[in-house]
């Protein structure tokens, strides 16, 4: 793994996430190494030579930006869009509590990280006036979990950390996505986590940000579902959302669908 500090000459920036207004992003590159991550993309701009998940850029200097560059803003910040704020090397650098520090309180906070050290931060959220807090759980599977997100914390410490920040009285939700075709298993997961979370959101798998490595993986370890991956279509999509719609009414629990297939997902 490949550390390297830099930086930044600005750190806050807008973004067209669905629900948020601006982004933080003071890692780039991620430790978790998923299989399926999106934001691998900066690979291709910024370290060609390297993988993702052997570099992280640590913009050291960001807390000092956020004092500065959200003082006077109003709306939602997300922490953060090419890296999970949580990731290992926070336990070192502690970049994502210094960011917290300074970010101004009357900004709406949203987290999203596959990681419990969130919990770490519980009197920082309570110093801001409206946040949520969000756990991936792409699978409660301990061994699916293990292929595609193989460096990040387990599943079981994920719901821990969503029990926890429940009961400290924070928004929760649970983020789903990628949805794993014949993976993911949906009911199992409402039927966990609907009693730590207020929403659950939910994301289709966009193979073509990461076709190659998802279906090295399915050849591998998933060979039997090689040809149902080749076959994914519109419908498959359609039907998930109808299944994650039944199973919302059936926990009482609110869902959000950003899935790009059906066209739920806008900017």
């Amino acid at each position: 793994m490949k550390i390297y500090e830099i930086k930044a000459k600005s750190i806050l920036h807008k973004t067209k996430i669905p629900g948020a207004d601006f982004a933080i992003n003071h890692y780039s590159g991620c430790q978790h190494a998923c299989i399926y991550c999106y934001a691998r993309f900066i690979c291709r701009w910024k370290r060609k030579n390297e993988r993702w998940g052997d570099f992280v850029d640590v913009k050291i200097n960001a807390p000092e930006l956020v004092a500065e560059e959200s003082k006077n803003k109003k709306g939602t910040i997300i922490l953060c869009t090419t890296a999970d704020p949580y990731q290992p090397i926070e336990k070192k650098y502690k970049l994502t509590k210094k960011v917290l520090q300074n970010l101004n309180k009357n900004m709406k906070l949203s987290i999203l990280t596959k990681s419990d050290l969130i919990t770490r931060d519980i009197d920082l959220f309570k110093r801001f006036k409206n946040c949520e807090l969000g756990l991936t759980i792409t699978t409660l599977d301990e061994n699916i979990k293990k292929i595609f997100e193989p460096f990040s914390p387990s599943s079981n410490a994920r719901l821990e950390a969503l029990k926890k920040l429940k009961k400290e009285g924070f928004y929760t939700y649970a983020f789903i996505g990628p949805i794993l075709p014949y993976l993911t298993n949906l009911e199992k997961i409402f039927k966990e986590v609907s009693p730590f979370v207020d929403l659950f959101m939910f994301e289709d798998l966009n193979l073509s940000l990461c076709k190659k490595e998802i279906f090295k993986v399915i050849r591998k370890k998933f060979p039997e579902l090689e040809e149902k991956y080749k076959n994914l279509s519109k419908a498959f999509w359609f039907d998930k959302e109808k299944e994650i719609k039944n199973l919302g009414k059936r926990f009482d629990k609110p869902v959000k669908i950003y899935f790009k297939h059906t066209g739920s997902l806008t900017f």
